[in-house]
């Protein structure tokens, strides 16, 4: 129950979401020489201009099938990782959401590399005159696969292991600390509303402890799209972007980002738990909303277990 109440809550977040992603990784990645966006919100309106409202929605084929693996991997190695440290510490909230968070890289790494690809395909474009080099986000990894095998279809793996390790690490800590710290009691009425605050401020505080590996990660992995590479690893990334653009190159899409972590977190957790809350009856108990794995075995058993979506 706990997985499948993560993939819905995890696809109403890729739907709430995608469109500020695509505006993340546009901003990211347009050549400083010639920027076609001059923020995010003249992006935004571009992308609807030119693209259509569907513009915004290109590649959520990708998270939306990588919803699925990732979020069973997150539950299962966070549950478990909590069971096998023992105590419900911040410490050890931490480290198993470090642990999930390594561990889904096996399938968040292409499936983001499927995502940017189509995210960046007809960039500027009129939609009637766009060319389209994918039909689709299995056909971009095929391609990719074809033409550079799995180190191609693994591009960015590395930038993607620094980004998720420490970055749900920081979730599932923040997350702890301010269902603590605000607190939720049994038939709350404002639970909900709570719920929205903390999932949707740990989503904001885990992207801002790595956002600049993500712009490293989103270059990389666009890197190519033209049949022109301009990186030669992730130094080399590191250092011509820091060079030709200054160190506030590192903060490229972060409104969009921001934008997007509040509202995508905030509907993953309140769907989460709600679809927990009324699949095993515990309407008159759900009112903690302290969801911590080992609590569910030590403590209370009807704590509820929620989740991120990264993506």
């Amino acid at each position: 129950m706990d997985f499948l109440a993560g993939c819905i809550g995890g696809a109403a977040g890729v739907l709430v979401g995608h469109p500020f992603d695509t505006v993340k990784v546009r901003l990211q990645v347009q050549s400083v020489e010639k920027p076609l966006y001059r923020g995010t919100f003249h992006c935004f309106q571009s992308i609807v201009r030119q693209e259509s409202m569907l513009g915004l929605y290109k590649g959520v084929g990708s998270p939306m099938m990588g919803l699925t693996f990732i979020n069973a991997i997150v539950f299962g190695v966070q549950g478990n990782a909590m069971r096998f440290l023992g105590q419900d510490t911040p410490l050890n909230q931490f480290l198993a959401g470090a642990a999930a968070g390594a561990i889904q890289c096996v399938i968040c790494c292409p499936m983001e590399l499927a995502k940017t690809r189509m995210q960046m395909q007809g960039t500027g474009e009129k939609k009637k005159s766009a060319r389209k080099v994918y039909k689709n986000s299995l056909d971009c990894l095929a391609r990719i696969y074809k033409r550079e095998g799995v180190r191609g279809v693994n591009r960015g793996m590395v930038t993607t292991l620094v980004r998720e390790t420490p970055g749900f690490g920081v979730y599932f800590l923040a997350y702890d600390v301010l269902t603590r710290g605000i607190g939720c009691e049994p038939d709350n009425p404002y639970m909900i509303p709570k719920l929205l605050f903390a999932g949707g401020m740990s989503g904001i505080a885990s992207w801002l402890s790595t956002y600049p590996v993500d712009v490293i990660k989103s270059r990389l992995q666009a890197d190519g799209v033209g049949g022109v590479y301009r990186y030669s690893s992730i130094m080399d990334c590191v250092r011509q972007s820091v060079a030709n653009e200054g160190w506030m190159v590192f903060t490229r899409g972060l409104t969009s980002t921001l934008l997007r972590a509040f509202p995508v977190n905030a509907t993953t957790f309140a769907t989460v738990t709600l679809v927990l809350m009324y699949a095993r009856g515990e309407t008159s108990g759900a009112g903690d909303c302290e969801s911590a794995p080992v609590e569910t075995q030590t403590q209370h058993s009807s704590s509820l277990q929620t989740q991120p979506n990264s993506l």
